[in-house]
């Protein structure tokens, strides 16, 4: 990024929902990687006559990638919530992908890139490893013979 004080990232503009959200804005803006925030809601359910009832925004579209990104950092019963709006998303729009980043991924990204602590996870577990090439272990590493 560039040492200029008066730089600003694209994510400066933007007004998000969650911390979390603006610290995978500023990740991707560090990056250079081109978003957009919650720039479409795709309809998920339907009334009787088929007219959209509910609908889903996710968070980012990367235009380069043709994704969207939701993240979730929410507890275990809202995540369900939002499994399900993804499944309704790719039954009713199976040309578009769209991929969660769940609370241990957000975790792995605040760890490894030195993101700000975001406030809402104080209590939240870390993760467990480190994220990095995963290291095999076997019975006899840990003193038991197979």
């Amino acid at each position: 990024m560039p040492s200029d004080p008066g730089f600003r990232t694209p994510a400066a503009g933007v007004e998000f929902a969650h911390n979390s959200e603006r610290q995978f804005a500023l990740l991707l803006d560090f990056y250079d990687v081109e978003w957009q925030y919650e720039p479409d809601s795709f309809p998920i359910e339907f009334d009787e006559n088929g007219e959209p009832t509910k609908f889903f925004s996710p968070d980012f579209y990367l235009p380069e990638e043709h994704c969207y990104i939701e993240i979730t950092t929410m507890n275990q019963k809202l995540v369900t919530r939002k499994n399900a709006k993804l499944r309704k998303l790719a039954e009713h729009h199976p040309g578009v992908e769209c991929r969660i980043l769940y609370l241990r991924d957000y975790l792995h990204l605040v760890l490894k890139y030195g993101l700000d602590d975001p406030e809402h996870l104080e209590e939240a577990v870390p993760p467990t490893r480190v994220p990095g090439e995963p290291r095999l272990v076997t019975l006899t590493d840990r003193g038991s013979t197979p």
